[in-house]
């Protein structure tokens, strides 16, 4: 069915009302709506004044006329004040609720002619959020009293020349995400990707992880700057290291505090959650963050209000969330470290971004930006010649390159060459020279290689470092052992006096499993 909802109007539509049959040859928007030969409407809405019930009368009659298979349906709709933009949303919007505006078999169309620009401006904004459904149609005059008729379909996808601007800034939006890096690594494109949609579309929290060095933090602004660029907020960005925050400190600075509430608080504080009011709250390493301080954040999420330590009356403050964490949290929530309440509500849009290593495609690229970065610093244009060029790049694609600390290891040393380079230009010695730093800076360990050979390169994101101390002792015990159960009684040696039954080769097995190891592959590391 072609259903139309209208509004009468009441200047427009009175044209020769009262002229009898002269009044068809006047244009009147709503009945000539229903004169359009190629356009047969099987229902009309039409939603009127109550003040003006003959002027409705009467145009219905005609619509009927013109039109015998259109069912009008007339609804009085009173409009005390029809330029208050609050009131004639609300009585629009609930003439929306009140139907049930579906049905994949039918076409509606929303007439936008009549009615003041406050009515058709609402009917437009409830026409884009769906609460009325279809298309925009809009009547014009023209040589007889049927004029003509125009379409307006919102899917701005339909026109060609608006899909390649959006396509455009698209674009441009993503080379601003990427800080206008022409990143070739497909699975980080498609990451930017989605994440430019989410920025632009959601202020929902977003949590960014991955190691240490990639970006996250970098990321973050990025996003911020995107959304102040689209008006999306107003306020500012504030960046909080959750890992430089203990007890006390912490409840102060991410809530405030009143005057008095500890040693030392000589006078109030707003906090920084206050100070993210209508921006974005970037909290690093929220992994950090302690059980109490989690709490609070919950709420503070959800409800936008919290309690600065010591204060008897709330502060509210509207913030977006971007966080940050080279944690595994859900490994935290099931060991009691971090709440999974807030994680649910921290992670629906949750973003891995990958270390250099796994992006190596990507550091030749980011060669030339860090290059320009410190140039435009320093006032001095620096390249590489050809041969320290290919030197360097051959070490930075190497898969035996670590790359631990991932782009800041690459910002140090572009910085360090650059610093140290002769007339504007890196050559080979300094390339080698630095080459050899940073292998010596990254030689692991004994024990790291042993973990490293166990558990995987990146083993030190996925794991804390307290687990992995543990870890390095139990690997040298069963190094040194038999076997699992001769392992297992010198690992728990005094624990096993205690009990009835002993188990120590289970327990052993079983610790191990954590890690997805087996009591062979330590033995042989």
């Amino acid at each position: 069915m072609n259903i139309v909802i209208s509004l009468l109007g009441t200047t427009l539509d009175q044209r020769g009302a009262r002229q009898g049959l002269n009044r068809w040859n006047a244009w009147r928007p709503s009945v000539a709506l229903a004169m359009q030969e190629d356009l047969i409407f099987d229902q009309y809405y039409l939603i009127y004044p109550p003040d003006f019930e003959r002027l409705k009368n009467k145009v219905t009659e005609d619509i009927k006329v013109i039109s015998p298979s259109t069912n009008v349906i007339a609804e009085p709709v009173k409009m005390d004040d029809p330029w208050d933009f609050e009131e004639v949303y609300s009585k629009l919007y609930d003439f929306s609720r009140r139907h049930d505006f579906s049905g994949e078999n039918n076409q509606y169309y929303i007439h936008i002619t009549t009615g003041t620009h406050v009515a058709q401006i609402c009917l437009f904004l409830l026409n884009e959020s769906h609460h009325l459904p279809g298309k925009l149609i809009q009547t014009h005059p023209g040589t007889g009293p049927e004029g003509s008729y125009s379409i307006i379909d919102l899917d701005l996808s339909r026109y060609d020349l608006l899909a390649k601007r959006f396509a455009v800034e698209r674009e441009n939006d993503l080379d601003f995400l990427k800080s206008g890096i022409a990143t070739r690594n497909h699975q980080f494109n498609n990451l930017i990707e989605t994440i430019e949609r989410v920025a632009i579309r959601s202020a929902e929290p977003i949590l960014l992880t991955g190691p240490t060095g990639a970006g996250k933090s970098q990321l973050a602004k990025r996003i911020y700057e995107l959304k102040k660029l689209n008006n999306q907020i107003k306020g500012d960005v504030v960046n909080v290291n959750c890992a430089t925050l203990r007890g006390d400190q912490a409840m102060s600075v991410l809530f405030g505090h009143k005057k008095g509430s500890f040693t030392g608080a000589v006078s109030d504080r707003a906090g920084l959650l206050k100070k993210a009011d209508g921006g974005i709250l970037f909290l690093d390493e929220i992994g950090e963050l302690g059980l109490d301080e989690q709490a609070m954040l919950l709420r503070a999420i959800e409800e936008k209000k919290f309690f600065p330590l010591g204060a008897d009356t709330e502060s509210e403050s509207s913030f977006e969330l971007i966080c940050g964490t080279n944690r595994d949290l859900e490994d935290a929530v099931q060991k009691g470290h971090f709440r999974s309440d807030l994680l649910a509500r921290i992670n629906l849009w949750d973003f891995q971004l990958p270390g250099l290593a796994d992006r190596r495609e990507d550091i030749e690229p980011n060669v030339e930006y860090e290059l320009n970065r410190f140039s435009e610093k320093s006032g001095k244009h620096i390249t590489f010649n050809k041969e320290a060029r290919a030197i360097f790049m051959r070490f930075a694609l190497d898969p035996t390159t670590i790359w631990r600390g991932n782009f800041r290891d690459l910002n140090a040393m572009i910085t360090r060459m650059a610093t140290l380079s002769s007339g504007g230009r890196i050559d080979e010695d300094t390339v080698k020279n630095e080459i050899a730093r940073l292998r010596g800076s990254q030689r692991p360990s004994a024990p790291d290689r042993m973990l490293e050979k166990l558990l995987g390169r990146d083993y030190q994101s996925r794991f804390d470092e307290f687990d992995l101390c543990q870890l390095i002792r139990v690997v040298e015990v069963c190094r040194t052992s038999k076997n699992r159960a001769e392992a297992g009684k010198k690992l728990f040696a005094v624990s096993r006096q205690t009990k009835t039954t002993a188990n120590d080769s289970d327990r052993l097995g079983k610790y191990l499993e954590k890690f997805k190891l087996t009591f062979q592959m330590c033995k042989e590391v």
